[in-house]
Order: C-alpha cells, then sequence, then structure tokens
C-alpha cells in the first residue's frame, strides 16, 4: 500500500542529515581513494570499512524513513554479498595500481604499470600470452566435449527405458563429487603404474602406457576429467528443454509424415536452443578458471599452465600481488567482452527469428 512517507522529498545533496544516502555514497568515495592513497594499507583498510558501514546506515534509515520495508528485509543478504563478493573485488582493483607484495607490507601507487608490466615485459609476456593460449586450448576443448556428451546424455534421458532413474543418478554423481576428489580419482585412473588405463593399455601394446608424459596426453587427460565432470550439467539444462516439448507437436508431425530429422530441427531444436546457449555461456565462463585440474594432475607439467594457475603462482608463489591482480583483471576484462558478446549475437538472433 502506497504511503506518504514514500513520497518523503530527497534531502539536497550536501545536507548533513542520516538519510542523505547520496551524501554518504560521496563521502565515502573521496575519503576511502584519500585514505588508499595516502595511508599505509592497514590504516586504509579500516577507514575503508568505516565508509561502508556509514553508507550501509544512511541506506538503512532512508529505507525505514521512507517505508522500504522490503529493502530492509533483503539488507542483511546484499551486506553478506558485498563484504563476500563485491568489496575483495573492489579491494583488488586497487591493489592493481600499487606495487605491493604479500610478504612485503610497502605499497606506493604505480598506476598503469603493473597492466603494461604483464602485458609487454620482456620475461613475463611471453609466459603470460602462453598460459593464455593453454586456456583458450582448454577453453574449445573441454566446452566442446561437455556439451556434445551432454546433448547425447539428455537426448538419451529423454526416453522411458527400464533402470532409466538409477542410470541417471550414476550419471549425475560426478557432477556432484568436489573437484579435488574428482582429481584424484583420475589421477590414479592415469596412474602409469598401476592405473586401470595404463594396465588396459598395456595389454594391449605391450608397454608401459604413461599419459601424461607428453602435452597431447596432458591436455586429453585434463580435457576428459572435466568433461566427466560438467557434462552433466548440460545434460539436465537440455533435458529440462526436451521435456517440456508439447507431445501433442509431435503427434501432428507424425500423423503429416515428418521425418525424424525434420522434426528434431522444427520442433525439438527451438525448445532446447536457449538452454544449450547457456549452457555454452556457463561453462565458457567457467573453463576460464581452470586451475584446480591442472594442478591436481599434472601440476601445471608439460606446457598446461593456465591463466588461472598463473595467476596464483605469481601471487601466491613469487608474491608479487599487485601483478597478480593486474593480470586477473587483465583475464576478467576479456570475459565480460566475450560474454556480450555472446549476449549481442543471442539477442539479434532472436530479434531476426
Amino acid at each position: 500500500m502506497t504511503t506518504t512517507a514514500q513520497f518523503l522529498p530527497a534531502p539536497p545533496l550536501f545536507s548533513p542529515v542520516a538519510h542523505n544516502w547520496k551524501l554518504a555514497i560521496l563521502a565515502g568515495l573521496v575519503v576511502s581513494a584519500v585514505a588508499i592513497v595516502l595511508f599505509p594499507a592497514k590504516l586504509s583498510l579500516g577507514v575503508a570499512g568505516a565508509m561502508a558501514a556509514l553508507i550501509a546506515a544512511a541506506f538503512t534509515v532512508n529505507a525505514y524513513r521512507r517505508r522500504y520495508y522490503g529493502g530492509l528485509l533483503v539488507a542483511p543478504a546484499i551486506a553478506v554479498l558485498f563484504v563476500m563478493n563485491i568489496f575483495p573485488l573492489l579491494w583488488s582493483l586497487g591493489l592493481s595500481f600499487f606495487a605491493y607484495q604479500s610478504n612485503n607490507q610497502s605499497i606506493r601507487f604505480v598506476g598503469l604499470n603493473n597492466y603494461i608490466k604483464v602485458l609487454t615485459n620482456d620475461i613475463a609476456a611471453p609466459a603470460n600470452w602462453d598460459a593464455l593460449i593453454n586456456t583458450g586450448m582448454f577453453v574449445v576443448f573441454t566446452v566442446a566435449l561437455q556439451m556434445i556428451t551432454g546433448f547425447l546424455l539428455a537426448m538419451l534421458f529423454a526416453k522411458q527405458f527400464p533402470l532409466r532413474k538409477y542410470l541417471l543418478i550414476l550419471v549425475l554423481t560426478p557432477m556432484m563429487l568436489s573437484v579435488v576428489a574428482s582429481g584424484v580419482f583420475f589421477s590414479y585412473y592415469y596412474d602409469p603404474t598401476f592405473g586401470i588405463l595404463s594396465y588396459v593399455m598395456g595389454e594391449i601394446t605391450g608397454n608401459q602406457f604413461i599419459l601424461m608424459d607428453n602435452k597431447l596426453g596432458a591436455v586429453a587427460g585434463i580435457v576428459f576429467t572435466d568433461a566427466w565432470m560438467w557434462a552433466p550439467f548440460v545434460m539436465l539444462l537440455v533435458l529440462a528443454g526436451l521435456v517440456s516439448v508439447p507431445k501433442y507437436l509431435y503427434e501432428a508431425a507424425a500423423i503429416d509424415r515428418v521425418s525424424k530429422p525434420r522434426q528434431f530441427w522444427t520442433i525439438t531444436f527451438p525448445y532446447i536452443r536457449g538452454l544449450l546457449m547457456l549452457a555454452l555461456l556457463f561453462r565458457t565462463i567457467e573453463a576460464f578458471k581452470l586451475y584446480d585440474l591442472v594442478y591436481i594432475l599434472i601440476r601445471g607439467g608439460q606446457d598446461t599452465k593456465t591463466i588461472a594457475y598463473l595467476i596464483t603462482e605469481i601471487a601466491n608463489e613469487q608474491n608479487k600481488t599487485s601483478e597478480g591482480a593486474a593480470l586477473s583483471y587483465v583475464i576478467l576484462f576479456m570475459v565480460i567482452v566475450l560474454t556480450n558478446l555472446y549476449l549481442y549475437l543471442a539477442n539479434r538472433r532472436n530479434k531476426g527469428a
């Protein structure tokens, strides 16, 4: 129900009242920026936290005064989101413009120097570009295999057959496991001494089979493991589209003697196309962050370091925190560009349809 409190005029920008959230945001941004530039890291962190609390208090008072009770109810969730996601994101963005190492508390402003260094430095840039190429390779191979396997599994489980329910649970099991558990399992599976794969190949060839002794085998092992884990995710999305197709459309097509391939392209595919594109977007974004399987299976050896692996190595092992943050935001920018390009093409296709 609309009340007069909701139509209270907003206070002037520089009015020092408790519910002036615009002034709180302005003061918070200015004070935080000055603190980051002038104060030590610990003190600037405290000042930024205090400014965030000030902004939150102003929003809370404003919502209570205008009786926006819905906003007050979701405020705790927004606060947790800010503390756990937004603030670390903004803090790491700020660190990317400073020279800072985790094992050295000194910090100084260097502007875009970190970004220039990770893109053009004679030592760092080749390794960064190699890792980016490896990441692109894994994105193409893993996503393609997941999409194909997930689609075929969805087509299979869209039909009714004996033991379908139990087989579906079995197929979904890899997605429920942790990445570490799956990685450790496949490290034993690929083991050249007692692994099942090595034993079978040894029986066939008569020689010891070591999958991970070259880049091609290492890439194949990582791609297969990742697809084994996440093809069920694609299958679930596609299966949701398949079961939503009205049965009468197939009945009408059968009466008109429409061939099975034509039924698929004119009836089935329009229902699952959007879900396929959504699965493609989600899995592509996740593939850019591939790190854990590369570390567990081969420790980045055989020239399989991804950009996520390299960022972890730079930031944690080499203690180059600011350079790691800068490289992270370069990749984030690339993912955002690719995502927006995907959405633009999808919207154009929908409008054309």
